[in-house]
């Protein structure tokens, strides 16, 4: 499974725990990540995660990119949502193509877990086709 994750500056502590708290789940996956946040992840936590852009500089488009090209499974973006943020319109693409390829989206700490504890016992076992996913 592929799975992206992404955090807002306010956010990157909290990424970081829950990705070592996860860190048994994450690491049987393919990990994405937006610049920053990838490569503070890698160094608290040792996973492989391949690193985009950073979000302002066109990796949360480059995310977007593999998941309208059905290349991407898991969305994890931890938001910040009592600051503004310069590339805003790119978190609204982002999350408005999480919405038409039904591609599962965490925007807080919460339901990061539930997908987490989803993923652990493979309720989520998508096979993308041309017209979205059909579940196994």
């Amino acid at each position: 499974m592929k799975i992206a994750l992404i955090a807002h500056d306010k956010k990157k502590d909290d990424i970081i725990r829950f990705s070592d708290a996860n860190k048994k789940v994450l690491k049987k996956h393919e990990l994405y990540a937006t610049g920053t946040t990838g490569k503070v992840i890698a160094e608290k936590t040792k996973l492989s995660i391949h690193r985009f852009q950073s979000g302002p500089q066109g990796g949360d488009q480059q995310i977007g990119a593999m998941i309208a090209n059905h290349e991407m499974d898991v969305v994890i973006f931890l938001r910040d949502p009592l600051t503004a943020q310069p590339h805003e319109p790119d978190v609204s693409a982002l999350m408005r193509l999480c919405d038409v390829h039904a591609i599962p989206l965490a925007t807080n700490i919460t339901i990061a877990e539930i997908l987490m504890y989803s993923i652990e016992r493979s309720d989520i076992v998508k096979k993308h086709s041309e017209k979205g996913f059909v579940e196994e």
